[in-house]
């Protein structure tokens, strides 16, 4: 049995072990759900965007930003050279399959619920900042990964900085209260790709869950399939725009910020994305 989905042949049914239970199976009233992510200018005053996210993070912990500052050209390049790797003999990319989680730059399939898996391969590169750190090894096909991931985490995790100056700011912190060790020791990229399912209704992606680190900036692909929890409901995020980003503050900014009372988030996805996380 192939380790990972996009290396073995096209499955005509979903595999047993794929299919969950009917509890944790995708609803199909989260396409139309009854609530929408708020959508933050970062081009405008800094007063409203400040408020803007303060607000946004009040009320869901999830939002969309565009006007942020990321070119084009970085996240044409990252779509393109991720869709590379997961198109290569599966011998390329078995070279670096691993289940173990401290390793730092990995591929592997998704996750376990018991003795159920969920639809979806990973690639997980480690970028050091400043980046250069050639002590881990990256993936040497396609030829560009690293350079092309580097720039892209570059521009990603300057946003990252900014919407964290931007809450402090809104919180009456100073404006560098989360710069220096807390954000200082580099940023994950995970890459999430989800072969074509056979029937997508009977499997998921990534398990619901709630992300563990201060803030992670979503990328959709071009099949979005993010899904946020509110109010007992599942809401389908669609893009506002091919380059805007969903932004997610995780349980450790929760943590230091509960005196604020931001909410929890909890999302899933059956789609595809790259994901930062600081």
């Amino acid at each position: 049995m192939e380790k990972l989905l996009s290396a073995a042949p096209a499955h005509t049914s979903v595999p047993d072990r794929f299919v969950l239970p009917p509890e944790l199976r995708p609803s199909p009233r989260a396409s139309s759900g009854s609530a929408s992510l708020p959508v933050i200018d970062l081009g405008r005053r800094r007063d409203e965007v400040r408020r803007a996210i303060v607000n946004a993070c009040r009320d869901l912990g999830f939002f969309q930003v565009v006007n942020h500052g990321v070119s084009e050209q970085a996240i044409r390049d990252m779509e393109a050279v991720c869709e590379e790797f997961f198109k290569l003999p599966a011998a390329d990319k078995m070279a670096y399959y691993s289940e173990d989680t401290c390793m730092p730059n990995r591929v592997f399939s998704g996750d376990m619920f018991g003795d159920k898996g969920y639809w979806r391969d990973c690639l997980r590169l480690a970028c050091s900042i400043p980046v250069g750190d050639t002590s881990k090894a990256w993936p040497e096909k396609p030829q560009r990964l690293r350079e092309v991931a580097e720039k892209f985490a570059v521009q990603t995790r300057g946003v990252g900085m900014e919407l964290l100056r931007l809450l402090c700011e809104g919180m009456e912190l100073r404006p560098d209260y989360f710069e220096g060790a807390i954000t200082g020791g580099g940023l994950a990229i995970k890459v999430n790709h989800y072969p074509p399912s056979p029937d997508p209704s009977l499997t998921l992606g990534i398990k619901p869950h709630r992300d563990k680190n201060l803030i992670a900036l979503l990328l959709a692909g071009s099949v979005p399939g993010l899904e946020v929890a509110y109010k007992g409901e599942w809401i389908g995020v669609e893009p506002v725009a091919p380059d805007a980003l969903s932004v997610n503050f995780g349980r450790l900014l929760e943590v230091i910020s509960r005196h604020y009372l931001l909410p929890h988030p909890t999302g899933r996805a059956h789609g595809q994305n790259s994901c930062l996380r600081l």
